[in-house]
C-alpha cells in the first residue's frame, strides 16, 4: 500500500499545498490587481459583504499571502486558519443560500478550498515544506545545546 512508503504522504502534502495554493494565489491576484481593491470593494457591498472596505483588501491579501504560505509549506498552520475563515465567510455571507453549484453562485468551490485547508492545517506542511526546514533546524540546536548541558 502507499502509505506504508514514508515519502508519499509527504508528497501528497506537497502536491495538495501546491493546488490549493496556486487557486488561492489567484484569486488573491484577481481582488488585488485584476479588480483592485476599490472593485473587489464594490463587488463585496453588492454581495451584501459587512464592512466591505475592510473585507475586501483582508479577503485578498489572506489569499494571495496565504495561498504563498501553502505553496511554501511556511507558517501552514497559521496560513490554513486563515483561509478557512476566510472562506467560511465566503460560504455564509455568500454562497450557501445560492445551493451547491458554482454556476449558480453555489458554494462548491468555497468548501472545498476551505476544506482543503482545514485539512492542511490540521496534518502539516509535511517534509517537503519551509517547516519542515525550521522545525528539523530547531531540533538540531535543542539536541546541541542538550549535548553541551549534560557535559
Amino acid at each position: 500500500m502507499l502509505k506504508n512508503l514514508s515519502w508519499t504522504k509527504d508528497l501528497a502534502l506537497l502536491l495538495a499545498r501546491i493546488a490549493l495554493g496556486v487557486v488561492f494565489i489567484v484569486h488573491g491576484s484577481q481582488k488585488l490587481f485584476t479588480y483592485g481593491v476599490a472593485g473587489t470593494t464594490d463587488a463585496f457591498a453588492g454581495m451584501g459583504v459587512p464592512l466591505p472596505q475592510a473585507a475586501a483588501p483582508v479577503a485578498a491579501v489572506v489569499e494571495l499571502v496565504g495561498g504563498i504560505a501553502l505553496v511554501l509549506g511556511a507558517g501552514v498552520l497559521v496560513a490554513g486558519l486563515l483561509l478557512v475563515l476566510d472562506m467560511l465567510g465566503a460560504f455564509f455571507i455568500v454562497h450557501a443560500s445560492s445551493g451547491v453549484f458554482i454556476e449558480n453562485g453555489g458554494f462548491e468551490l468555497v468548501a472545498a478550498l476551505g476544506a482543503g485547508a482545514l485539512v492542511l492545517a490540521v496534518v502539516g506542511a509535511g517534509r517537503f515544506s519551509v517547516d519542515h526546514l525550521v522545525a528539523s533546524r530547531r531540533r538540531s540546536t535543542q539536541d546541541a545545546q542538550n549535548l553541551s548541558y549534560a557535559r
